[in-house]
């Protein structure tokens, strides 16, 4: 049953190795069991560095599965740099992540006392630079309640090259602003990441809203615990509320201790078919909204 509903599905939220952290699998252990799965492909996270020639290489060995390139506009790319992403694009990146663990937002709920009961793999690192005094300011979008220079131009260019934008882990405000932002410059392509993550946490009315203003939801197994965000109960509700068809469904795996990402994907749809959606509510978070989003 589950293969059927991940043929045809990209998992575009994968942590794969090569990578600074150690990762439960590399980038062709990844492209072999999305093969077998009958999975599309898979997109290359890496909070550190520019993944796409790393997906091009994995095409090459792999021309059957479609491999996403992508960047993480942390201080290791240059922070939010718009020549980084023009050079990611024009390398076939697909994804440009706003900040994840350098933006203002995380690091001010990973510095508060006791944030994290488990400490992510990025999140060890992080701690780890700042206690050796090598972190620097938290990257945001906004200045004076209005976006940055060159995140406008990181948007222009997204438009122009019609990437995906996500949202990293940005705080709420940044979230609206860029969301507007990206509908006001032509983007058509705009991910909420993982929306209930808890430095994130948007509320089902907060994440209706910015699918109203033009973004999908992305919600992501790996952070379905009461540790990072919200239980299964109240995750079904917020699919519900704010529908399959501005949602998709990610691992967010690739961590030591975690299932593999395929793993985690048929537990994923597997709960779903379980509690009340439909094969193609499901299909449609899995197949037919990130095909739109990669291949639209």
């Amino acid at each position: 049953m589950y293969a059927e509903l991940l043929e045809g599905a990209y998992d575009l939220h994968v942590h794969t190795g090569p990578d600074v952290n150690e990762r439960k699998l590399d980038d062709l252990e990844m492209a072999e069991r999305v093969q077998r799965l009958g999975m599309k492909g898979f997109g290359i996270k890496s909070h550190y560095f520019c993944t796409a020639e790393r997906a091009r290489l994995v095409k090459k060995l792999y021309p059957d599965v479609n491999p996403i390139g992508a960047i993480a506009l942390n201080y290791p790319t240059g922070g939010i740099n718009p020549m980084a992403v023009e050079m990611a694009a024009r390398d076939g990146a697909k994804i440009v992540w706003m900040p994840t663990f350098d933006a203002a937002n995380e690091l001010r709920y990973l510095l508060a006392q006791n944030s994290y009961e488990e400490l992510p793999p990025w999140a060890k690192v992080q701690l780890e630079l700042n206690q050796q005094g090598k972190t620097q300011a938290g990257l945001s979008i906004l200045e004076d309640g209005k976006l940055t220079a060159a995140a406008l131009e990181v948007v222009e260019i997204v438009a122009q090259r019609d990437l995906i934008l996500a949202t990293g882990h940005l705080g709420k405000e940044e979230i609206y602003h860029l969301v507007r932002a990206a509908r006001d410059h032509g983007v058509k392509k705009v991910v909420v990441t993982h929306p209930t993550f808890s430095s994130v946490s948007l509320s089902k009315e907060e994440q209706k809203e910015l699918t109203q203003l033009g973004a999908f939801m992305e919600q992501c197994f790996g952070v379905i615990t009461p540790t990072y965000g919200v239980d299964w109960e109240q995750l079904y509700e917020m699919i519900r509320y704010v529908g399959p068809e501005r949602t998709i469904l990610s691992s967010d795996l690739g961590q030591v201790n975690n299932p593999f990402p395929d793993e985690g994907m048929v537990t994923f749809v597997t709960n779903l078919l379980n509690n009340g959606f439909g094969k193609e509510e499901i299909k449609q978070m899995t197949a037919t909204n990130t095909t739109f989003l990669v291949e639209g």
